[in-house]
């Protein structure tokens, strides 16, 4: 399948997360069924700024995770018919925090979906600053209107 690069407004588009929990900017290389770059902008007035930490912002760890998330949910997403669906995460794994994201900072989104079965995503994703490793998680996903279709209890 042919790569899409996606701005904000097109990534609206495919997911359904919106500001202030919209925790992507652009999308360099979607490759659907396969896997998502791009990045995120922290700019200095992020919401959890204020509050995460007041002598120390920084951003939260879950939030970082959470781009991870939503830049590999575009590579479901962007599969034939997926557009605009609801994908749930089930399970995030072997999270790691490596470096401090602070305002001002790019995050840097490297996403992969290990396997794609019956709705169930195994994906893996990386997050860097600079050249440097921020954050890091495996973690499962789900599209649930796939699951339905194998629900024989209906």
């Amino acid at each position: 399948m042919e790569s899409l690069t996606l701005d904000r407004k097109q990534i609206l588009e495919f997911q359904q997360n919106r500001d202030p929990y919209l925790m992507i900017d652009y999308a360099k290389e979607v490759i659907p069924g396969v896997s998502s770059k791009g990045y995120k902008e922290f700019k200095e007035n992020e919401w959890f700024f204020k509050v995460h930490w007041k002598n120390d912002p920084n951003v939260p760890g879950m939030l970082q995770i959470e781009s991870l998330i939503q830049m590999c949910a575009l590579s479901i997403l962007a599969l034939p018919g997926n557009k605009g669906k609801v994908v749930y995460l089930v399970s995030a794994n072997n999270l790691k925090f490596v470096k401090k994201i602070l305002p001002g900072n790019r995050l840097e989104i490297d996403t992969k979906i290990l396997s794609f079965k019956r709705g169930i995503a195994n994906c893996e994703g990386i997050g860097k600053v600079g050249n440097e490793l921020a954050c890091k998680a495996e973690f499962n996903l789900i599209l649930p209107e796939e699951i339905k279709k194998y629900n024989l209890n209906n």
